[in-house]
């Protein structure tokens, strides 16, 4: 790494002993040393040469693939990898290696069946990174290159090599067909049995609770086509030490567990109980496991064990074996009275003998023998020698190990016949689980063989990975000769090399019979002391330390020699062999004679370098694939991640050494475009004008001044810290042109701050001045104001004293006029109140007058509608007594009217009292009207008397005094006349209230009559509607019962001679019947001429020259309808003469012919291998149109020879009504002069009744018309499937273009047009499309529904791979899907609604995310905003997605807010908790979206009157019948 690139303020990475990695600023540069501020608030000093450059354009979701990280570096790996853990995308490449972090939570929206038909065929790296990547990438590289395939699965307990194992086998599954094996499929077969396998062979560890304790190489076999045909497990190193040693909190193996969790009869049967009693289970005091039921596990694991084909016999003998084991941990062994012999040490012990004596089936003495004895055979004697106590010991717990050891083998053997391995197989995929780098405390003999076997893949990895790096320089041709192989050849020599490695050393110290750990710890001490990787600790004697690639682990050697062992002890074979169970000697078969003559040494480190061995010769022969599994938390808890555990993983996956190979090459590797978008600014003179982006990263490159890099064909390599030079040197020129920016800025802030000083100080100087000025006005304003005031103050007084007297005289004038006005006042008020009182009586009277006429016509009204629905009452009556099935309808409509009936005259005996009590109120009214008019006409008599009394007054009083008391008696009179008025007032007013109120109570009971009179209207309506439904399933009713009548009498099997016999019957009777018709046709089925004829001469006639006629015409059809017939207008011939021939022949009513079928038959024929749409689409619009004719006329008919039943007419009824107009004509359908007879149309055919070979045929059409949409349609999607691939991603060269900008008008124009030519292909296919659909007159119809499911197609396609490619979710890629779906808008425009349809609307899903993409400020919309307002129809997974997975290359603009992310994940969150499917991706919708009824309904009229046959017809007498006549 340069070192001169950090500088102070830069942003670094730095060592941290709690997280691993943590960013920081630099603060200070103090010769090699740094002082960096870490983002948790510390400041730490680190040498210049151990910090990292951080990358601060890197996307804040992470990159899918780590070799596009701009940093290489493990604080970079790490950090992209939680930005991506935190968005639940779990999977990242780096290269072809895949890394997998266990998200533990079930994810299943990333594994159901629509994504594995996503990543099926897709090129590797173009979706989001996924195990089926993986696997697709073999599958296809074993079907083109015709090579074995593997897939290596590493890493530690618990981060998810089963589960990514089981993912694997169900895609590989899913492409490679499905090849049942005794009715199960391989694959199914092969998972389950993984919890047999995991039953026997997983148990709890420190870091996993089913940590698997053995290797597994699963081979699926595949046949030439490429269908899985078999497949093999291969395990390797079981532990079995922890049969006997387990140490604290661990478990042994499951299956001990599950025995002892078993029913109670199981329990009692293997004299078994708790776990505690037993000695090789209670060394650890965790016996359970929280949230696993061991007893359920028991009930499943023999399940799995009846799947796999384990009998019940050998169930019960391996179960037997298991028992065994325990109770042969709990023989505990003492002082013999012999020296140095051994004998079961208690009573207790003695029965843990004879338990496990019995559950073997050998003799108890001979078991103890085995145990406690060694039998020496020497050329003289066989002698016998007893073993001490803790010898003994040793053979029981070597006994236990052993005979576990055979059951799991043999439970593999079984496992492999019972899948069945296929032994013609050409090639296979591997899958290798197997465990991880291991480092613990106490490391022994297994830790050793583990890390081993990891030092081997290691190699095969570290070779794998430089291998695709050298492919990778030479495709894009660059020197890479000089890069140096990171290899570990040197641990592996160390361990397994001849004769003198680790290995050999220990296979050696175990054939002496004195050797010790210590003599074997010396001998490693002196061989290996000058060796790097051999490290020798001070303090012990017997450890050693090994430097293997993931780090130091220091082993223990004192069960090296124990655990290496594994020869059978004779003793142990012999007893075995010879048990009575054929299970258990079946373990133990006989050894052959010169082997247990020589019994030769067998080690399990040998054995094991052996199996080791084997597996990586079949690794090398196949092309190998990585996936490491990364355990985020040793919690096992979703969402925590903890990068030192993690760290550690990464180093012992062999990841961190990939990129230490990548390091020593190119590291980082940009795409030309990339490169200049970064780093054009460094040369900006080598981008203007149109340039090969090639040509301009070397002038870059060539002014940074950099060495060593190289220019491929489409990337630039760069070598290690090259990268961080060429961003400090971007950040220098970033910050110049801040610094030029900053100084321009500061130039503009002072101008405009002395402006506004200089603006300031003028004004300042112009208000003093005005202040100035302003006080000499305002002296010369105040006297001038004096002189005012003095002057109007004299005004003022004098205007009172002239105003005083003009009032007065006023105030006279005004008392005198007021007194005149008031009288005149007070006669217009009288007068006025007089006229107000006989216009309201006028008024009352008229609408008295008014009311009555309404409700006598509203009584009139409603008397007459319940005259009529008594009459329509009578008519339902009637049509209810013709047929018994409606007895009960009728029933409840009877009740109906009557409750009807009841209630209208409750209504009309409330209304005749409501009318009566009205009558009466009105007559009250009136009375009292009259008194008041009365009393009116004396008070006005009065006044008039009064006023020619006071005139007489004031003519003979004298002027002013009589005059006076005129007055007041006057006014006196006047007033109380005005309270006798008033009162009169109040009391009218009074009767005004009461007449309201009962004018109120009428209209409410008017109104409440009116609702009556609705609800009436409306059980009329809904009597209509009963009668229409009864109506409607009287006919379905009928047709169901005919249907069934012909379909009893199909499953009569009937003789060729009846079926004559029967045809001649129907001929005769339908000859009877139709001898209006003409003879026209000399020899003709259908002739009148049969019907003169006596039965004998029918009986005389041959019946095979009809029958050969019959046929020949036949024929000339089918040969004619083969043939491109083409159009009549708008109407298919083909279709209409099949449709005229069939109902002339009288086809649809025979109850056996072979036209049909030969009909269907052509169809087939002519669409059966055709790619061509033209020609299906002529059939299309012929099999449609002769379904509608078919639809339109058929109705099912009763049994053959049976006479329909003859409703009678009942043409007066409502129902039979209702029955006429069903019996009509066929709707649609004009068929004039079929026959000579027949001369009209519609008005008198009559719906055929078909038998069942018509009704069958119909069935079949109705297929076929659903088959020749379908293909038109897929064939529709095959021809723009390859344009949608290209038209989701824009170009990388139109992309650049577009980020940099519109800077060429006429480079972007045709750049616009390359832009959209993918959509373009699209619209013209659509167009051509279209076009052939119309000239073959499809119907418009299916031509909606079909462009309907094409742009659903569009919507599914373009929206699924949105969402799994994150290149495609940027905002550059946005504008160019955004244009191509205008062109698709602009389509549907010209194609208009009747055969566009609401196409449109489909493309709702990807409308609505691109739209998303385009917009700006997306971190100000909240939450409800985006999905209520922008994306309405999008999901919240879908959302999350979008919005992770979005970054902008266009104006480098941020996505959503946290806030809204972390809203969308409790949302997700509630819904997984909802069990809530929450699939992002989209499903294609292949089915049929429409019915024969909808397709009849959309379809006009139909007139095949005119239709000119084909000429291959035209002359023949036959079909003469096709011939269009004249009146």
């Amino acid at each position: 790494m340069a070192t001169v690139n950090i500088t102070v303020g830069s942003h670094v990475w730095v060592e941290d002993p709690d997280e691993s990695w943590i960013d920081g600023v630099v603060s200070k540069i103090t010769g090699k040393d740094v002082a960096i501020n870490t983002t948790n608030g510390k400041t730490v000093t680190e040498k210049l040469s151990k910090i990292y450059p951080k990358d601060l354009e890197a996307p804040p979701g992470g990159v899918d693939d780590m070799t596009k990280l701009s940093y290489l570096h493990e604080p970079g790996v790490l950090q992209n990898l939680k930005a991506r853990y935190e968005l639940n995308e779990i999977y990242t490449y780096t290269g072809n290696i895949l890394i997998a972090i266990n998200p533990f939570q079930k994810l299943p929206h990333i594994y159901d069946s629509h994504m594995m038909q996503q990543y099926k065929g897709a090129p590797f790296g173009d979706l989001s990174p996924h195990v089926f990547a993986v696997a697709d990438v073999a599958y296809r590289a074993m079907i083109n290159e015709r090579k074995s395939n593997s897939i290596l699965v590493s890493g530690e307990s618990g981060a998810g090599k089963t589960e990514t194992t089981k993912m694997l086998m169900r895609y590989l599954a899913f492409l490679g067909g499905r090849v049942a094996t005794e009715g199960r499929t391989v694959e199914q077969q092969v998972l389950e049995s993984n919890p047999v396998l995991e039953a026997f062979g997983n148990a709890k560890t420190v870091r996993n609770n089913n940590s698997s304790r053995f290797g597994k190489f699963v081979e699926i076999q595949f046949d030439k086509h490429g269908r899985i045909s078999g497949a093999a497990i291969r395990t390797y190193l079981l532990e079995r030490s922890r049969v006997c040693q387990v140490s604290d909190p661990e478990r042994n193996y499951h299956c001990f567990y599950l025995l002892c969790a078993a029913p109670q009869e199981e329990v009692d049967k293997y004299k078994l109980g708790n776990p505690k009693s037993f000695h090789y289970l209670n060394q650890s005091r965790c016996y359970e496991l929280v949230g696993v039921s061991d007893a359920q596990d028991y009930l499943a694991t023999r399940r799995a064990m009846d799947i796999v084909g384990i009998s019940d016999k050998e169930q019960e003998a391996i179960f037997r074996v298991v028992a065994a084991i325990l109770h042969l941990g709990n023989i505990c062994f003492t002082k013999g009275k012999e020296v140095d012999s051994s004998v079961p040490k208690d009573d207790q012990a003695k029965f843990h003998l004879k338990t496990t004596a019995e559950l073997l089936m050998c003799d108890v003495n001979a078991l103890e023998d085995a145990l406690c004895k060694r039998v020496m055979v020497t050329p003289e004697e066989v002698i016998k020698r007893s073993l001490d106590p803790q010898s003994a010991t040793i053979s029981r717990d070597g006994l236990a190990k052993t005979l576990y050891s055979r059951l799991f083998d043999w439970l593999v053997d079984k496992i492999n016949k019972s899948i069945g391995q296929d032994p013609n197989s050409k090639f296979l995929i591997g899958v290798l689980d197997i465990y991880g780098f291991e480092s613990f405390k106490t490391n022994s003999f297994e830790q050793f063989c583990i890390n081993f076997t990891n030092e081997k893949l290691q190699q095969h990895f570290n070779q794998h990975v430089f291998k695709m790096e050298q492919e990778e320089y030479t495709k894009e041709k660059i020197n890479w000769s000089y890069i140096e192989f990171v290899d570990n050849q040197d641990v592996l020599d160390l361990i397994e090399k001849k004769p003198g490695g680790i290995v050999a050393l220990l296979d050696e110290a175990c054939m002496f019979p004195k050797s010790t750990h210590e003599t074997f710890a010396n001998k490693l001490y002196q061989t290996f002391k000058n060796h790097k990787r051999f490290i020798k600790p001070k303090l012990s004697r017997t450890d050693f330390t090994i430097a293997h690639y993931a780090g130091d682990v220091l082993y223990q050697s004192d069960q090296f020699l124990d655990k290496n062992k594994d020869y059978v002890v004779p003793e142990h074979q012999d007893l075995l062999s010879a048990s009575k169970c054929s299970f258990v000697s079946g373990l133990f078969p006989p050894l052959p004679e010169e082997t247990s003559k020589s019994s030769k040494f067998s080690s399990i480190g040998s054995r094991f370098k052996l199996q080791l061995q084997s597996l990586m010769d079949t690794l090398n022969s196949t092309e190998p694939h990585y996936i490491r599994c990364v355990k985020p938390n040793n919690q096992l808890k979703p969402a925590i991640f903890e990068n030192v555990n993690i760290m550690q993983q990464l180093r012992c996956g062999g990841v961190l050494e990939a990129i230490r190979i990548s390091m020593a090459g190119y590291p980082t590797r940009k795409p030309f475009f990339e490169f200049i978008n970064r780093f054009g600014l460094l040369h900006p003179e080598a981008l203007e004008g149109n340039y090969d982006e090639k040509v301009a990263c070397q002038k870059i490159l060539e002014k940074a001044g950099l060495q060593g890099y190289q220019i491929g064909l489409t990337k630039i390599f760069l070598r290690a810290g090259q990268m961080a030079e060429l961003d400090a040197r971007r950040a220098e020129v970033l910050n110049t042109a801040a610094k030029t920016i900053q100084r321009r800025i500061r130039t503009h802030i002072s101008r405009k701050r002395f402006l506004a000083i200089q603006k300031a100080s003028i004004n300042l100087q112009a208000i003093c001045r005005g202040r100035l000025a302003c006080k000499v006005y305002s002296n010369k304003r105040e006297q001038a104001a004096a002189l005012k005031i003095q002057k109007n103050i004299r005004r003022h007084q004098s205007r009172q004293a002239y105003k005083k007297l003009h009032v007065s005289a006023l105030v006279l004038q005004t008392g005198m006029r007021a007194m005149a006005a008031h009288n005149e006042l007070r006669f217009r008020k009288l007068n006025k109140a007089a006229t107000l009182v006989q216009a309201r009586w006028r008024c009352r009277r008229a609408a008295t007058y008014y009311k009555k006429l309404k409700r006598g016509c509203i009584v009139t009204q409603t008397r007459w509608r319940g005259r009529v629905a008594r009459r329509e009452l009578r008519k339902l009556k009637m049509a209810a007594r013709e047929t018994g099935a409606l007895k009960e309808a009728k029933d409840k409509l009877e009740k109906n009217v009557e409750e009807l009936t009841w209630r209208l005259q409750l209504e009309k005996r409330l209304r005749t009292d409501l009318e009566e009590a009205k009558a009466q109120e009105v007559a009250k009214l009136q009375n009292t009207l009259q008194e008041m008019q009365k009393t009116i006409d004396e008070t006005n008599q009065l006044l008039e008397k009064e006023r020619e009394s006071a005139k007489k007054a004031i003519e003979e009083a004298p002027p002013v005094v009589q005059e006076k008391e005129v007055l007041v008696e006057d006014t006196k009179q006047i007033e109380s006349l005005t309270e006798e008025l008033e009162t009169l007032k109040t009391s009218l007013d009074s009767e005004k209230q009461r007449a309201d109120s009962a004018e109120e109570k009428y209209n409410e009971l008017k109104e409440s009559s009116e609702e009556t009179g609705k609800k009436l209207d409306e059980t009329e309506k809904k009597l209509k509607q009963l009668q229409d439904t009864l109506r409607g399933l009287e006919e379905k009713l009928t047709n169901l019962e005919s249907e069934n009548k012909v379909l009893r009498q199909q499953a009569v099997s009937m003789t060729p001679n009846k079926f004559l016999s029967g045809r001649s019957r129907s001929i005769l009777q339908r000859g009877s019947e139709s001898g209006h018709l003409e003879p026209r046709v000399p020899i003709d089925l259908h002739s009148s001429s049969i019907n003169h004829r006596e039965p004998h001469e029918v009986e005389e006639k041959p019946q095979k020259s009809l029958n050969e006629k019959q046929q020949e015409n036949q024929d000339l059809l089918i040969r004619c309808i083969a043939q491109h017939l083409g159009f009549a207008g708008n109407r298919p011939i083909a279709a209409c003469i099949i449709y005229k021939c069939l109902l002339q022949w009288r086809s649809f009513e025979v109850e056996r012919t072979s036209v049909f079928d030969r009909i269907i038959q052509t169809i087939g024929n002519a669409i059966e291998t055709q790619d061509n749409n033209d020609v299906l689409a002529y059939w299309l619009s012929n099999a449609s149109t002769l379904l509608l004719l078919l639809q339109r006329t058929l109705k099912a008919s009763g049994a053959a020879g049976m006479t329909p039943q003859r409703r009678r007419s009942s043409s007066a009824t409502l129902f039979g009504r209702m029955t006429q107009s069903f019996r009509g004509a066929p709707q649609g359908v004009s068929l004039a002069l079929i026959n000579g007879g027949v001369t009209a149309g519609v008005d008198t055919l009559r719906q055929v009744e078909a038998k069942y070979p018509a009704l069958l045929f119909k069935q079949q059409l109705t297929a076929y018309v659903e088959k020749i949409y379908g293909m038109i349609r897929d064939n529709l999607k095959k021809e723009i499937s390859p344009l949608l691939g290209l038209c989701i991603q824009a170009p990388r060269t139109s992309r650049a273009s577009l980020v940099k900008g519109a800077s060429r008008s006429v480079a972007n124009t045709a750049g616009q047009q390359a832009l959209i030519a993918h959509w373009q292909g699209i619209v013209k296919s659509l167009g051509n499309f279209l076009n052939t659909l119309k000239l073959n007159f499809v119907p418009p119809f299916l031509v909606r529904k079909v462009f309907t499911q094409i742009f659903s197609f569009i919507n599914v396609q373009l929206f699924n791979s949105l969402l799994l490619r994150r290149e495609c979710c940027s905002f550059s890629n946005g504008e160019y899907v955004k244009a191509g779906l205008a062109e698709l808008e602009h389509w549907c425009y010209e194609a208009t609604d009747e055969y566009a349809g609401l196409a449109w609307d489909e493309l709702k899903h990807i409308r609505q995310a691109i739209g998303f993409l385009v917009i700006h400020q997306k971190s100000k919309k909240t939450l409800d905003e985006i999905s209520h307002d922008l994306c309405p129809v999008l999901s919240i997974q879908q959302l999350y997605r979008i919005s992770t997975m979005y970054w902008d290359d266009k104006y480098g603009t941020h996505s959503v807010s946290p806030d809204v992310i972390a809203n969308m994940r409790v949302l997700m969150t509630e819904d997984s908790n909802n069990a809530v499917s929450n699939s992002f991706l989209l499903d294609d919708d292949s089915s049929i979206p429409f019915s024969v009824d909808d397709l009849s309904k959309s379809m006009e009229q139909i007139d095949i009157a005119d239709i000119e046959p084909p000429p291959l017809i035209r002359e023949n007498i036959g079909f003469s019948f096709l011939l269009p006549r004249s009146d």
